[in-house]
């Protein structure tokens, strides 16, 4: 009877009997544990001390609890909120202790994410703050009647207010796209029309920096989008091969139809933004749509990157139900494939 109420629950269960072993373990338990846990001691099955000792006080005291516990297979750790509930057996007094596991790895996760973004954010705004208080204190101060000397912090402070603004925009852009991200796109739009408007918005700031924009349009490409996130990907995918490839150089953005992709299941338009600038290596690739992940911290706030704009271009292309892909080689440049649903 035990083992088919064990059985039913989703979450792992075991039922420890009075000589402290393993009596039943559902099925749930011998998937995400193991079989060899059936018959064995306690002891030897749980051996992390945070659940060791409620589980030795259910027994001895009649408690009940919950503690955590890590469960490692290979490379992935899980952790479990354990419910330990003392069971004792009618006319007998023997005493049992039923586990059920609760994975709760995810909200963990989650927790640990939320944490780490409010450290990112603080940080990244309390280096323009500092720097702006700074320069405050010295025009009041010993600069106050420096006419150049002012000139040249009024323009500091100025880069640092631009930097938290885009930081600011770029955070609120963030958090709509998080509300948005179930909301399928279904305004048909043509791409390559949305293509050529942002270039006229780009290509300034590119002849600036000596740099050439080359595309290689077709004549048309309607698909499903919010133009004005489209316009944004677009644009941050330029303006990162315009800061980070060669200057002078190049930067190339061609749009291709693919007859089927297998991810999408269906006709596709692939967008590429090429530049021939230093590369990046493999072991940051991987990492580059995180949220404040650079390669190089000062480079990248130099140039006035807000580390999150491939992350702004990875939710977007999701809520499209797009794909992703960064490629890229030492020495040769960097490449970056958007594929996005047709019409």
């Amino acid at each position: 009877m035990i083992e088919s109420v064990l059985d039913a629950l989703l979450e792992p269960a075991m039922l420890l009997d009075g000589s402290g072993r393993v009596s039943v373990a559902n099925l749930a338990a011998q998937e995400r544990l193991g079989v060899w846990v059936i018959g064995r001691s306690y002891v030897s099955v749980l051996r992390q001390p945070a659940l060791l000792g409620p589980v030795e006080d259910a027994y001895s005291e009649g408690t009940s609890g919950i503690a955590r516990f890590v469960h490692s297979s290979g490379q992935v750790e899980t952790l479990f909120e354990v419910s330990i509930s003392a069971l004792t057996e009618a006319g007998e007094g023997t005493r049992h202790v039923l586990l059920v596991f609760r994975d709760v790895s995810d909200a963990h996760a989650g927790e640990s994410m939320r944490r780490d973004f409010v450290a990112n954010v603080s940080h990244e705004l309390k280096t323009p703050l500092t720097a702006v208080s700074g320069f405050i204190e010295t025009l009041q101060g010993p600069a106050r009647n420096d006419a150049p000397a002012r000139d040249r912090f009024l323009g500091m402070m100025a880069q640092e207010t631009a930097r938290m603004n885009r930081l600011v925009s770029d955070l609120l852009s963030l958090s709509r796209l998080e509300g948005q991200s179930r909301r399928r796109p279904t305004e048909v739009v043509d791409l390559v029309g949305v293509i050529s408007e942002t270039m006229g918005t780009l290509r300034p700031g590119a002849d600036t920096n000596e740099v050439q924009i080359v595309t290689d349009l077709p004549d048309s490409a309607a698909m499903p989008a919010d133009r004005d996130q489209i316009i944004q990907v677009i644009t941050n995918l330029v303006e990162n091969a315009i800061k980070y490839g060669r200057q002078p150089g190049v930067v190339t953005l061609s749009l291709a139809h693919v007859a089927r992709e297998p991810v999408i299941k269906g006709p596709a338009w692939q967008l590429s933004v090429r530049d021939a600038g230093a590369g990046i290596a493999p072991e940051h690739i991987h990492r580059l749509t995180e949220r404040f992940y650079r390669v190089d911290t000062d480079r990248s706030r130099a140039k006035g990157g807000t580390g999150l704009g491939l992350a702004i271009v990875k939710h977007i292309v999701n809520r499209h139900r797009g794909r992703l892909r960064i490629e890229s080689v030492v020495g040769q440049g960097t490449e970056v494939l958007v594929t996005l649903p047709a019409a």
